[in-house]
């Protein structure tokens, strides 16, 4: 039973991971299947015209990827607060090269 414990929590951990470096690409799966399925479920309903159902499916996916957006900059606050990913700031920005101090 531990075992099996271990190795679950080991594939959620590396999801968790691959979410965390690839946020964008999340969002837009996300977008992608909720609008897909928006557009599923409205094609279902036959009491609606085709511009409605365009729309409906439009709204929800939106709505979805501000989800997914949230969602997003809740992963990214609790990486910067653990310390985690520290690194990948550190190479883009140069911190010694842009002083607010005079160096006369």
């Amino acid at each position: 039973m531990a075992e099996s414990s271990a190795a679950t929590k080991s594939s959620f951990e590396s999801f968790r991971e691959w979410v965390s470096e690839h946020k964008l690409r999340t969002v837009g799966c996300l977008w992608l299947s909720g609008i897909s399925g928006s557009i599923a479920y409205n094609w279902s309903q036959p009491a609606m015209k085709t511009s409605v159902k365009i729309i409906h499916a439009r709204l929800h996916a939106q709505a979805l990827t501000l989800a997914a957006l949230a969602g997003a900059a809740v992963v990214e606050y609790y990486d910067h607060k653990s310390g985690k990913n520290q690194d990948r700031y550190a190479k883009f920005l140069p911190i010694d090269t842009y002083s607010n101090k005079d160096s006369k």
